[in-house]
C-alpha cells in the first residue's frame, strides 16, 4: 500500500489506537469519568493532527528561506522542540479544562503523553511497516529504476 491511501490508513489507525489508550489513561490518572477522559483524548488527537499539519507548513516555509539547506541534527532538534513546545501550549489548557484538573497536573499529564508517544510511535511504525510493507521512499532502489530516464 502506497501514497495517500497509506497515509490515511496510517493516521486513522495511529490516532484510533492512541485515543483508546489515552482516554483510558486520562480517566485513571485524573479520576474523571470516561466521558470527560474520552473527550480529552479525542481533542488531544485532533489538536495534535491539526498542529502537525500547520506546524510543518510553517516550518517548511521558514526552512525554504534559509541559506543553509538540508536537515542536520540541529535543524531536526529545532523542528522536534518547536513542534512539542507548540503542542504543550495547546494541550495543557485543553487537558486542564476538559478533565477539570489544575494546570500543573495537566502539564504532568502532557509530559506523560510525550513519553508515551515517543515509545508508541516507534513501536507502531515497526508493526505498521511489518503489516503493510515499507513506503516507496524506504524501499531499495532497483537497478532498472536507476537507469530508466525520467520524463
Amino acid at each position: 500500500m502506497q501514497g495517500i491511501k497509506r497515509r490515511i490508513v496510517y493516521v486513522a489507525l495511529f490516532e484510533g489506537i492512541a485515543i483508546l489508550i489515552t482516554g483510558t489513561s486520562f480517566a485513571s490518572l485524573s479520576g474523571s469519568g470516561m466521558d470527560r477522559a474520552s473527550a480529552a483524548a479525542v481533542f488531544s488527537s485532533l489538536i495534535a493532527v491539526g498542529w502537525n499539519f500547520v506546524y510543518n507548513v510553517l516550518f517548511e516555509r521558514w526552512e525554504a528561506r534559509q541559506t543553509k539547506r538540508g536537515r542536520g541534527v540541529a535543524r531536526r532538534i529545532a523542528h522536534a522542540a518547536g513542534f512539542e513546545g507548540g503542542l504543550i501550549v495547546f494541550l495543557v489548557p485543553m487537558i486542564a479544562l476538559t478533565l477539570r484538573v489544575p494546570l500543573a497536573e495537566a502539564f504532568l499529564m502532557d509530559i506523560g503523553l510525550s513519553v508515551f508517544f515517543l515509545v508508541y510511535a516507534y513501536l507502531y511504525n515497526l508493526i505498521f511497516d511489518a503489516v503493510f510493507g515499507l513506503p516507496a521512499s524506504a524501499l531499495p532502489v532497483t537497478h532498472a529504476s536507476e537507469t530508466t530516464p525520467r520524463a
